[in-house]
């Protein structure tokens, strides 16, 4: 069972079967729905609506959680200052619109095997070509942004972890450095693979 943010988790669902192009319009489409909304209640079916797109993907609570995990500080944070500012019925209308708008796009990436939506992408990006640009090197860079996202978040975990292990967990320092030195070996270790299929400059 995977339980990265944004990992590819593998099934023959019928969302894992729908095409990818398909699945990110979706996705703009309903997060731009999900601006218009302005009832608590209307955001909270939105919220049943992608739990049961969450059950009918078959990817297991585990992915679905890891989906939303990293920004459930945010949430809290984002609803008591929204809370102090705009009260509690606005607080819950821009706290559920990101947490519903986060968890949707978790959903299509990891349905969505990552070549696929790199195809989408140059497709969608091939007018760059006639200012220069290589569709395929920008859908490159746009898949590798997604894709170092549930690295960096399985790092946090693990320094985390290893904070607790060393009763050090109100370190900040003891948090950023080993964060940092690990993301700078990961961006080591990618640069050398790119630059071994000939993609280093």
């Amino acid at each position: 069972m995977n339980g990265r943010t944004g990992a590819y988790v593998p099934g023959a669902s019928p969302l894992h079967r729908l095409p990818a192009g398909a699945k990110l319009a979706g996705l703009a489409v309903v997060c731009t729905a999900l601006v218009l909304l302005r009832s608590p209640f209307a955001l909270g079916g939105a919220a049943v609506v992608t739990a049961g797109l969450y059950a009918l993907s078959r990817v297991g609570v585990a992915a679905a959680w890891a989906q939303v995990r990293p920004v459930r500080w945010f949430a809290v944070a984002l609803f008591v200052l929204q809370w102090v500012f705009v009260g509690v019925e606005g607080a819950a209308v821009t706290t559920l619109r990101v947490v519903v708008a986060v968890a949707l796009a978790g959903l299509v990436t990891i349905t969505t095997r990552t070549s696929d939506m790199m195809a989408v992408l140059e497709r969608l990006m091939a007018p760059a070509r006639l200012v220069g640009l290589d569709p395929f090197r920008l859908s490159l860079l746009l898949s590798l942004t997604i894709r170092t996202v549930p690295v960096l978040a399985d790092l946090a975990g693990r320094v985390r972890d290893a904070q607790r292990a060393r009763g050090v967990e109100r370190s900040l320092r003891a948090f950023a450095v080993p964060l940092v030195v690990g993301a700078l070996r990961h961006a080591d270790a990618l640069g050398e693979a790119l630059s071994a299929r000939g993609l280093d400059d």
